[in-house]
């Protein structure tokens, strides 16, 4: 690359400085507590009954203190005399397989040893019933033959679609439950639709398997537990939304708008569901039909979070990207979640530079008509850790005048290593 590196290496990078974004730091100290007081309300412990095999769902995202969760759901059900077990409910994740889906809960801290309990992986699914236009409704084979279900998840705006149930327990039964074949079904009316079908498939579930009870988390900006709560199954439809509006309250943001360049440290399938939370970055895919209006200019993204086991889903929506990307990319993790959703833009392949610096540069030096000094430049860690962010001279007048914001240090060159990255 030599002759290209030619063409940039002298392309200049605006001085950067470290501002904090203040966001509300309330949540539940302590979990553990709190979820065995919701699960010992007489309602809940009723549904458990002495030899039931009951499957508890463990998905594929970062969440809060999830395998805490998960032990002490289990705890609950083996106290009470039940044989408690985990499954993967995460569709297509994990390159499709049995064991990429365990790799994913290891990776979690997510064990047998740790829950208590056996968790068994299967992509073998059982056609549950069928919906009115015909549509099967698939899951797992281990959940489809335990004596009850209960369904863990977490709250939150959904990266690829809008409507009134986004990530949650309702998608959890369609899409987690339903495997690679249940999560290809509900993708296969496209972005637009999936809510609506998330609901139907979910509402089927709801009236065929018996869900005991659903446990529901909403994060904060810190992505911090500040709201656990635990729902009967025939209440899950109406307080799911509600739990969804609290999630959007509780959203970090970047308070700067109009941005030239954003750059993003490292993308994974643990940061979100697409590499990136487009809700942070606007980097919704054309598919989605949610507007990117507020995307910026360009994107560049450096790294991939050793926790996505090569899964680049969402790089495709960068600009520049680093060589350390592309070959950590991997096309066995990425594209079967790209083929289930019939999504293919957010897994492409970027421009690729040799190191950091190139291809912040390379994003930069096609901006046109801006001034070095006078760029719109964000970076930020990853689309979950908003707090300290760094910013160009470009915007220092507005993080001055920003009660929200705090500047934390003088503008200052980054400083690149001999190979020039930043990390």
């Amino acid at each position: 690359m030599g002759a290209l590196n030619d063409l940039i290496k002298d392309t200049s990078i605006p001085k950067m400085a470290r501002v904090r974004q203040y966001f509300s730091l309330a949540h539940i100290r302590d979990l553990e507590a709190h979820l065995l007081k919701e699960l010992s309300q007489d309602v809940f412990v009723q549904k458990i009954l002495p030899s039931q095999r009951i499957a508890i769902t463990a998905g594929s995202r970062g969440i809060d203190r999830m395998p805490l969760i998960l032990k002490t759901v289990a705890a609950f059900v083996r106290e009470r005399g039940a044989q408690p077990f985990l499954v993967p409910a995460m569709g297509s994740h994990g390159g499709a397989t049995a064991e990429g889906q365990l790799e994913i809960l290891r990776s979690y801290g997510i064990t047998e040893e740790y829950i208590g309990a056996p968790i068994l992986s299967s992509m073998e699914v059982e056609t549950l019933c069928r919906l009115e236009d015909g549509t099967p409704v698939y899951m797992d084979k281990n959940a489809f033959h335990a004596d009850g279900i209960i369904v863990v998840n977490r709250v939150k705006y959904h990266t690829l679609f809008h409507g009134k149930y986004e990530s949650g327990l309702m998608k959890m039964m369609a899409v987690g439950l339903g495997k690679q074949r249940g999560a290809e079904t509900i993708h296969a009316h496209g972005p637009t639709e999936i809510s609506a079908r998330v609901e139907a498939v979910g509402n089927a579930v709801l009236a065929h398997a018996n869900i005991l009870f659903g446990v529901a988390t909403v994060e904060n900006a810190f992505d911090k537990s500040c709201e656990l709560t635990v729902i009967p199954p025939e209440e899950i439809p109406t307080a799911e939304p509600k739990l969804l509006r609290h999630s959007k309250r509780h959203m970090p943001q970047i308070y700067f708008k109009n941005l030239d360049l954003l750059i993003v440290d490292r993308i994974g399938k643990n940061i979100s569901g697409s590499g990136m939370d487009p809700n942070i970055t606007y980097t919704f895919t054309r598919e989605s039909g949610l507007s990117s209006a507020q995307k910026a200019r360009r994107i560049c993204v450096l790294d991939l979070t050793d926790e996505t086991h090569g899964c680049a889903l969402g790089v495709g929506m960068a600009d520049t990207t680093t060589r350390r990307v592309y070959e950590k990319f991997s096309f066995d993790a990425t594209y079967p979640n790209a083929l289930t959703t019939s999504i293919l833009e957010s897994a492409k392949i970027p421009a690729v530079f040799d190191n950091q610096k190139l291809a912040i540069q390379a994003a930069i030096h096609t901006i046109l008509r801006t001034k070095t000094e006078d760029l719109r430049i964000v970076r930020i860690a990853d689309s979950l850790h908003l707090e300290e962010i760094e910013i160009s001279q470009g915007l220092a007048k507005e993080a001055i005048n920003n009660n929200h914001v705090e500047l934390l240090e003088p503008f200052h060159d980054l400083v690149f290593d001999i190979n020039g990255n930043l990390f």
